[in-house]
């Protein structure tokens, strides 16, 4: 699973930073048997490591190894789904409406939660996660806002998990009747497997990323509420078909529903901000 796109490595630790105090916080990330987070699958390359001549028994090696790497994923995932609940259960008590925002990287989905935040800031009380391998960067451009931000760096991890965002969440002590975005790590492969307790899930695609993203990662389109067209200012220069973009995404999740924006001009930004209001707790 995530050991194949960067995440088996324990070679760097996860932090939570607040841009407002440089003190970086270093969250030992256990799993219940003891693993360090980043859920390190190196031990499994040792089994390869045999001689592969016939009747030396290589099937039943290969075949424990196989097992082992599903029970580990398992593990993993029931982990994280324990989490995830504990979060949903606190944002049900607080009223608090959480968004885990999606995408690849380059989608304009930092740009996206920006011009919301200034927007909307004076009309709802936001507070926000960031999610990346590296830097404060983006929380920094949110910091700028005067938002309440987090920021988690995963380190090698490719995305966050639901008890970083835990940790995160204990450190912004969010009022009740208010709304958390969580913009997690750019990726849109490992990011699905794995529940935040979000109330809503929405996925960012830019039209400079082609029409058929949905098929090729189908697991993110099937696991979220929302899909955000970002960059349709930028139409005229491209060959996507948001409409064959619209096709395919409906072919894995019927439910989807759609906001076409661009972050830089505007357009199609009063929609999405008419949406986020009417579920904004009261």
């Amino acid at each position: 699973m995530c050991g194949t796109c960067g995440c088996g490595s324990g070679e760097n630790g996860i932090t939570i930073k607040n841009p407002k105090d440089i003190k970086v916080h270093e969250h030992h990330h256990h799993h219940h048997d003891d693993r360090s987070h980043g859920h390190d699958h190196s031990h499994h390359h040792d089994q390869h490591e045999h001689n592969h001549s016939p009747g030396d028994g290589h099937s039943h090696t290969h075949d424990h190894h196989h097992k082992t790497v599903i029970d580990l994923e398992q593990d993993i995932l029931q982990h994280n789904e324990v989490m995830a609940a504990r979060n949903k259960g606190y944002f049900e008590a607080k009223n608090i409406f959480a968004l885990n925002l999606v995408s690849s990287p380059g989608s304009g989905k930092t740009s996206i939660l920006e011009r919301t935040l200034a927007d909307l800031k004076a009309e709802i009380p936001f507070y926000v996660i960031e999610g990346d391998q590296q830097t404060l960067n983006d929380a920094n451009r949110i910091d700028a806002l005067n938002i309440p931000v987090i920021q988690i760096n995963t380190g090698k991890g490719c995305h966050l998990e639901s008890d970083m965002v835990y940790d995160a969440v204990k450190q912004l002590n969010i009022k009740d009747n208010s709304v958390l975005m969580i913009e997690n790590v750019g990726n849109l492969v490992c990011p699905s497997m794995f529940n935040l307790g979000e109330s809503k899930r929405v996925v960012i695609i830019s039209t400079t990323e082609g029409d058929d993203k949905p098929i090729k990662y189908p697991d993110m389109f099937h696991t979220s509420d929302i899909c955000i067209i970002n960059k349709i200012d930028l139409l005229p220069y491209v060959n996507t078909d948001i409409s064959k973009l619209k096709q395919y995404a409906l072919q894995v999740n019927p439910s989807l529903q759609f906001f076409e924006v661009s972050a830089i001009t505007g357009a199609g930004m009063s929609t999405w901000y008419e949406w986020l209001k009417s579920n904004t707790p009261s």
